[in-house]
């Protein structure tokens, strides 16, 4: 059991919920992987600056400095692993904002343990699948939209996978990201670049495309 866990790696757990560690940390070590916990963001910091972990799971609401506050001070989207923020049912709005600061997505409470595994299990392959891809710069990535606000590197991936007709799930499945956040980042998407509907969205991208 311990080879195993040391081929799947670590995991970093931020809360201050003592119960709540305890619960992670006995269900993703029985996944295979070794678990770090963490009650506050200052101690999480002092770690991930120096040591990178397979993922890490950050809860919104721990002592001091917000779980929002933590994953900006690690620059979330360009942080080399996969951050989870972890969030009540009331805060899902928070839970999407701290995507669009480069969580890749967010765990509800009450959560399952084995869903949990599986959730991780998938992002952290698709993270890496990601990075050996991204090695090689796609279409989308290097497209410049003049006139409007800059996407983010994750919502060009998005925008990938949807010019490429992959559905909601699919492109989760692809990006380690569950159905409901590809809706949020397709929603900003559209947001920034105009978009009134899917295809005039990819009518934008084939435009931008012919013109660079």
């Amino acid at each position: 059991m311990a080879e195993k866990a040391h081929s799947r790696g670590e995991i970093f757990v931020v809360d201050d919920d003592p119960a709540v560690r305890d619960t992670l940390s006995m269900v993703l070590s029985a996944g295979g992987y070794q678990v770090i916990c963490f009650a506050d963001g200052a101690a999480l910091l002092a770690v991930a600056r120096t040591r990178t972990p397979s993922c890490i799971l950050l809860d919104v609401h721990i002592p001091g400095k917000s779980g929002l506050d933590i994953l900006k001070e690690l620059h979330g989207e360009d942080y080399p692993a996969p951050i989870f923020m972890i969030s009540g049912q009331g805060d899902i709005s928070m839970a999407v904002n701290a995507i669009k600061s480069g969580a890749l997505d967010f765990i509800e409470k009450p959560f399952r343990g084995s869903e949990i595994v599986a959730r991780l299990d998938e992002a952290i392959e698709a993270y890496a699948r990601r990075q050996a891809e991204n090695n090689s710069a796609s279409r989308i990535a290097t497209l410049h939209f003049p006139g409007r606000e800059p996407l983010t590197r994750r919502e060009r991936e998005v925008l990938e996978q949807f010019t490429a007709g992959a559905s909601n799930k699919e492109a989760g499945r692809h990006l380690g990201i569950s159905p409901r956040t590809i809706e949020d980042h397709r929603a900003n998407i559209m947001k920034k670049l105009g978009a009134r509907n899917a295809a005039d969205l990819v009518r934008i991208v084939m435009t931008t495309s012919r013109q660079a």
